[in-house]
């Protein structure tokens, strides 16, 4: 019995686009402590703009959103062969996973730090003292933690529910419609619950502020999904190959009919 469910491809499927969403969110979140400038990794002047009464905004985001690509693929071609229920299940399980993970770098700050060696092992490189530095790149506020596990949830079964619609509508044609729409309205919902609840409700930032910081975040976010369109054909296509033509188009009409989605 083991034997035929390890063998069956659909399983398989699963298993794999399961294991790079889960990895990929549970790396954004372990990255997302860092904070770059988008213009200058595209070689361009900083930006210094106006918006909402905030002065000398430009594009400064958090390195959690890299991996990001990946999860909007994965949840697209998840709900396509697998449905909604497909990916409600993989968005609870990471979520889970995420909070155990926050639990586990609780823990492992607190532990005593060994005094010797390792807390100036790093001293040459800049790093004086270790076990600092490994207390604020891995202890995360509560805000971050419970704004972005709630903005994840959120956005992860908006986004399943949005390509659902979309898919009733368009069939099997126009991919990148429900695809890519389904992506632009989930991390919109995604980009206002984290901002508004780390910083605006727990941290008492100005509401414009964190307006500004929405619309901008939202605007890389929109190009990024754009641009991740044709990534989302090839990926249909390997699944295409693999599965083949008839039991990828029957599990795709299945998704749409599967208990419990309703």
């Amino acid at each position: 019995m083991i034997h035929a469910i390890l063998n069956d491809k659909a399983t398989r499927l699963f298993i794999i686009l399961g294991a790079f969403f889960t990895a990929s969110a549970i790396v954004a979140e372990m990255i997302g402590v860092k904070l770059f400038q988008l213009e200058t990794m595209l070689g361009l002047d900083k930006a210094d703009f106006t918006l909402l009464g905030q002065h000398h905004l430009s594009f400064v985001l958090s390195v959690g959103v890299l991996p990001w690509p990946i999860i909007f693929i994965m949840t697209d071609v998840i709900n396509d062969y697998f449905g909604v229920r497909g990916v409600r299940f993989l968005t609870l399980i990471t979520a889970a996973l995420i909070a155990f993970m926050y639990v586990m770098m609780w823990i492992a700050i607190r532990m005593p730090p060994d005094l010797g060696w390792w807390m100036t092992s790093s001293a040459r490189q800049g790093v004086p003292d270790m076990q600092a530095a490994f207390k604020s790149i891995f202890g995360q506020g509560n805000n971050i933690i419970i704004g972005s596990l709630t903005a994840f949830i959120i956005g992860q079964l908006v986004d399943a529910g949005t390509f659902r619609r979309l898919k009733r509508i368009t069939g099997d044609r126009r991919i990148w419609l429900r695809a890519t729409g389904s992506t632009l309205i989930s991390q919109l919902i995604d980009s206002v619950v984290v901002t508004y609840v780390a910083f605006w409700l727990f941290k008492g930032m100005p509401f414009a502020q964190c307006t500004a910081l929405v619309i901008t975040a939202y605007c890389y976010k929109f190009l990024v999904a754009l641009l991740a369109t044709p990534v989302i054909y090839l990926v249909h296509a390997g699944v295409e190959r693999y599965m083949g033509k008839e039991k990828a188009e029957a599990m795709r009409n299945a998704a749409m009919v599967l208990k419990g989605e309703q």
